[in-house]
Order: structure tokens, then sequence, then C-alpha cells
């Protein structure tokens, strides 16, 4: 079979770790990068013997699946260019920054003759399949605590700077929203309130959010919380269990009335591995190959980007928002 050409569009740190996962893949060649800075281009290119183009015209002719890692505003114009031209798409998160263009793309997306992957890079991470599992299998959840600190909107500057991201939320925040989708279900209501502390934004969020299983959670996310490990985390409550996890790195579980506890650790595993980038992928290139629908879908991104627009709506209004079903 011949080797499926992949273009990179954006040539920032993510499009480096999907390039240096997508060389390593015999199913894959990389045949060229597009970026407004020709030297990031040029050097991310030289990197892996590939060719960098002047347009993202030229990305398109040379590819038969492209890799969409630019700042976030600029997802929705690239994904459709790249659907109208017959391409296989993986869009890095988030699908779009309003809901109009994250339909927009999603209607594209399922007329498309390729196939459509969105970045959420989280749901293959070991820690959060095995927590995935673990629910499903045995312990149901009735409510959750989430924690996803930024940390800083300093470094680089462009993180803070609602033009280039879309809004905080639509940065590193909508991991979780997506996460918390993922293992609990659908969302169907809630309520927010959020504060301004450093930047030209609202910055710091607490969420209640009702889910159609019946089951509750909160999430809290502050951009200038510090580093403090773990900057991320999910606490899962069932019935005489609980489950914790840090980062990606580990995952805490007690599942008896003694509060005796096991743990199972990723930290061995390689970055790339161990926050889902291998797995997201290798899922990528399998679904190309097989003509299959791969597993973080544009309705996926959809409705990610409905919570974080539900989320900016109630703290807005002060009320609590319905999420919108879709079909």
């Amino acid at each position: 079979m011949a080797k499926i050409k992949i273009g990179i569009m954006g040539a920032g740190y993510i499009a480096g770790v999907h390039a240096g996962v997508l060389a390593r893949d015999e199913r894959t060649q990389l045949t060229a990068v597009y970026d407004v800075d020709e030297h990031a281009a040029e050097s991310l290119a030289g990197t892996y013997n590939c060719t960098a183009v002047a347009t993202t015209l030229e990305l398109l002719e040379r590819s038969d699946a492209v890799y969409i890692t630019t700042p976030n505003t600029q997802h929705v114009s690239l994904a459709i260019a790249s659907i109208e031209t017959g391409k296989h798409v993986f869009c890095e998160k988030p699908l779009a920054t309003n809901v109009a263009d994250a339909e927009r793309v999603f209607k594209e997306a399922t007329d498309a003759r390729g196939v459509f992957q969105v970045g959420h890079n989280r749901r293959f991470a070991p820690v959060y399949a095995t927590l995935k599992r673990m629910l499903a299998e045995s312990h149901p959840p009735h409510s959750a605590h989430v924690k996803m600190n930024r940390g800083e909107l300093l470094k680089p500057e462009w993180t803070g700077d609602p033009s280039v991201t879309g809004g905080f939320l639509y940065e590193t925040p909508i991991h979780m929203l997506d996460m918390m989708r993922f293992l609990f279900g659908e969302v169907e209501l809630l309520h927010a309130a959020g504060s301004t502390h450093e930047y030209k934004e609202v910055d710091d969020f607490s969420v209640l959010m009702k889910f159609t299983s019946g089951m509750h959670a909160t999430l809290a996310t502050a951009a200038d919380a510090s580093w403090l490990f773990p900057f991320e985390s999910v606490e899962v409550y069932s019935h005489h269990a609980t489950f914790v996890t840090r980062e990606m790195e580990s995952l805490t579980y007690s599942t008896n009335l003694e509060g005796n506890f096991a743990v199972e650790t990723m930290q061995q595993l390689p970055r790339e591995e161990k926050w889902g980038y291998v797995q997201e992928d290798r899922a990528f290139v399998d679904a190309i190959v097989n003509g299959t629908e791969t597993p973080v879908t544009a309705f996926d991104g959809l409705m990610s980007v409905e919570i974080a627009n539900a989320v900016y709506e109630s703290v807005r209004s002060q009320t609590p928002v319905t999420i919108p079903r879709h079909t």
C-alpha cells in the first residue's frame, strides 16, 4: 500500500509532537509543512526531510491528509478548505471558538469524503482510558470534582491573547470539558461563576454540571494559579469507591470500606504515549487505512465547544444554561 502523504499546517510545539509520532509510523510520509513563520516551517520540515511550502494551497496539493496545528482561531477556515479538497483531516482542539463555526465544520465533516478527527488527546492517555474502563465495568459514578489550572498565560505570550486562543476556556480547559463528557456522558445543564484577575478576559471559573445520566460534577479552572502539581486532576466518587488521577502520571483508587487503596502509575511511559499522542495519531491513520470513523469525531469537537460557550454564557447571565441537543 502506498504511504499516506501528510502535510502539517502550523509548525509550533504540538506540530513537532505529531510529526515525531507520524515519522515512526511506516504507513505515513510527511510531505509538507506550512507556517506563516517561514523559519519555523523550514526548521520542522528540515528535521523530518520534507518540504516547507509557501501557501496552504501548495500543502493541500502535496497531501492526502492534513494536520491543523495552528492557533485556535484559525482552525475553522483551514478545516473547511481541507475538507472541501477531499483531504483526511486531523484538527487540533478546539474544533472552533464559537458554536456557529463549530456547527459549520461539523456539517462539512459529516458530508466529507475523508475522515475527520479532533485532537482531544487526553481521551487516549492511559490514565484516563483506565479510569473510564473501571467506571464502566464496575463503579458507575455519581459525582466528581475536576481541576484544570493553566498555571499562567505568560509563556508564550499568545496564550493570554483571546484573539489567538478564542478565550481561556478554548485553550487548555477545553480538554477537561471534553474529558468530563467522555467519562460521564452528555451534559444537560450547567451553572458557572467567573472572575478576572490577571488577563484581558474572564480567567477563573467554577462550574457545576448536571449530566443526563443524573450524576453531577464540579469543575474549577484558573489561569494564574501557578504550576503546582498536579495542575490537572479528576476525582470521581462511586458507591463506596473513589478514583483520583494526578495529571497523566497516576491513578489512585479505593474500592473498599477500610480505606485501603491501590495506585496504577504511568510515569515510566514516554511522554508522547503517556499523554495519548501516539495513540490518537495511530487511531487517525487506522481510520484512513480501514475507512472507519475516527474515535474523536467532529460531533465530539462540536459538543466541547457547546459546553465552553455555555460556561461563558452562564457567567455573563449569572443563570444556569441548558446544553443544546444535536442530532
